[in-house]
C-alpha cells in the first residue's frame, strides 16, 4: 500500500484581499494587516478564513514498497497553481492513502478552495462512487473512510474540543516537534523573503506527522513493534542520506529526544 503524508504552509491571499475589501493601491503588508484586523473584529482572533489563505509550500512523505521519500511539491520559485497541481497529480496518479494532522479541518479545506481559483481537475481525488463503485466506501472526502486518515481527528474521536497540537504530541512521544521554528510566523518570514526557511519548516512538520502516524499504526495494531522499529531505522537512514543540514538537525534532535 502507498502512503502519502502531507502538510502545507499558507500566507494571506493579498490579491483576493484587494478584490474583496477594496484595498487597491496598498502594499502586500498593509493589505494583510487590514485582512487580519477585519477578521479580528469579526471573530476575536486574526486567523483568516481558509479560502483567503494562499498555499506557498507543500511537503509530503511518500512511503511505498521499500522506499521512503520526503519531497517538496514545488520548488522555492513555484506558484500556488503548480504546488496544487503536483498534489492532485500525486493523489490521482498513485491513489495513495493520504495521512495528515488536522487535514479535515485545515489542509484539505484550503486545497479544495484554492483549487477553484485556477480550476485544477482531480477526478480520482473527488470520486465518491458514481463512476467507480470502489470509491463509494473508500474515498478521500468522508472522514470515516480509509483513503484519508486525519490522525488528529481520529485520536480526538472527531470531537473538536479534544484536538491537540502536532508539536505537543510529537514531543510527548519523543520526536523533535517544531524545534523552536516558525509556527504562526510564516507570514512574517514570507515578507522577509525567507521561502527556504518556510519550506524547511513545512518539511519538519510532515516528518513529525509521519512519526506520530507510525505510533498510531502501532497502537491500533496495524504494525508490530519490530516492524515499527525497522520503519524508524529506514526513515533515519533515508534522512541521513539526504545530507541536508536541516534534516541532519532533525535526526540529531530526534536522537536527543529519545535519550531524554
Amino acid at each position: 500500500m502507498s502512503v502519502l503524508v502531507f502538510d502545507i504552509e499558507t500566507v494571506p491571499d493579498v490579491a483576493s484581499g484587494h478584490r474583496l475589501y477594496g484595498l487597491e493601491g496598498r502594499g502586500d503588508a498593509d493589505v494583510a494587516k487590514a485582512m487580519f484586523h477585519l477578521r479580528g473584529q469579526e471573530t476575536g482572533n486574526e486567523v483568516l478564513r481558509l479560502h483567503l489563505q494562499r498555499v506557498v509550500a507543500t511537503f509530503a512523505v511518500s512511503r511505498s514498497g521499500d522506499t521512503f521519500k520526503v519531497w517538496s511539491l514545488g520548488d522555492i520559485d513555484a506558484d500556488e497553481k503548480e504546488i496544487l497541481q503536483r498534489f492532485v497529480d500525486a493523489t490521482d496518479r498513485h491513489t495513495p492513502t493520504l495521512v495528515s494532522w488536522n487535514g479535515n479541518g485545515f489542509e484539505l479545506c484550503v486545497i479544495h478552495y484554492r483549487s477553484l481559483l485556477p480550476g485544477i481537475s482531480a477526478p480520482r481525488y473527488w470520486a465518491t462512487g458514481e463512476e467507480d463503485p470502489s470509491c463509494k466506501w473508500n474515498n478521500c472526502l468522508s472522514r470515516h473512510h480509509g483513503r484519508h486518515t486525519d490522525v488528529m481527528d481520529v485520536l480526538a474521536a472527531y470531537n473538536p474540543r479534544a484536538n491537540a497540537p502536532l508539536d505537543h504530541i510529537a514531543i510527548l512521544i519523543g520526536v523533535p516537534g517544531k524545534m523552536g521554528r516558525y509556527g504562526s510566523k510564516v507570514w512574517e518570514h514570507y515578507l522577509q523573503g525567507d521561502i527556504g526557511g518556510i519550506l524547511d519548516d513545512c518539511e519538519a512538520d510532515v516528518l513529525n506527522t509521519y512519526l506520530v502516524y507510525l505510533r498510531f499504526e502501532l497502537i491500533r495494531g496495524r504494525t508490530g513493534e519490530q516492524a515499527c522499529a525497522a520503519e524508524l531505522d529506514l526513515m533515519r537512514e533515508s534522512l541521513r542520506q539526504e545530507a541536508r543540514p536541516h534534516l541532519e538537525a532533525f535526526v540529531n534532535a530526534w536522537r536527543s529526544a529519545q535519550q531524554d
